[in-house]
């Protein structure tokens, strides 16, 4: 999420024309499209964020700026040049980093927190505990994970918690 992604399209010689045909998991088909004879872009249904990366007569890239959850789906390249048709298809995934959250609760126990990640971080702890992960699922497809730390003795002074992710691991340790 927030970073810049670039799709890359099959440079042919002599192209006629190419299409990016988008079909976002959320929402309506956006198609981007130019011919090479009149030298012709179009847009249907596509938002500011997606873009050729360059002049489409110079590179076939798609470029989409500040990616979102709802840029998730399917991204379909088609090339047409004397020598046939050429299509490449990418299916995008977005990865929202969770933020890792640590407190202690009423009783003194330790809880962790990964919010709002995609997809669900694993929550885990330095020494064992027999907590169990909940999770909540969001609208927008993140969840947020919860675990609170159940020790088999009170002599804990310092308890750390470890979230993994796709996107990084974290660890923040905390004295309750």
């Amino acid at each position: 999420v927030g970073n810049s992604s670039v799709l890359t399209c099959s440079p042919k010689s002599n192209i006629t024309m190419v299409t990016w045909k988008i079909s976002p998991e959320v929402g309506g088909l956006c198609i981007l499209g130019y011919r090479a004879n009149e030298n012709k872009t179009e847009r249907i249904n596509c938002s500011d964020s997606m873009d050729w990366k360059f002049r489409p007569d110079q590179d076939l890239a798609l470029e989409i700026r500040q990616v979102g959850i709802t840029h998730e789906g399917n991204y379909t390249c088609e090339v047409v040049a004397p020598e046939g048709n050429f299509h490449k298809t990418y299916h995008l995934t977005v990865l929202v980093s969770p933020r890792l959250i640590l407190s202690c609760d009423d009783h003194g126990n330790p809880v962790c927190k990964a919010a709002t990640g995609k997809p669900a971080a694993q929550v885990s702890w330095v020494l064992e505990s027999n907590s169990t992960p909940k999770e909540e699922g969001h609208v927008n497809g993140t969840v947020t994970v919860l675990s609170k730390f159940t020790a088999h003795s009170t002599n804990m002074i310092n308890t750390t918690c470890i979230v993994s992710h796709p996107t990084g691991n974290q660890s923040k340790s905390i004295a309750c």
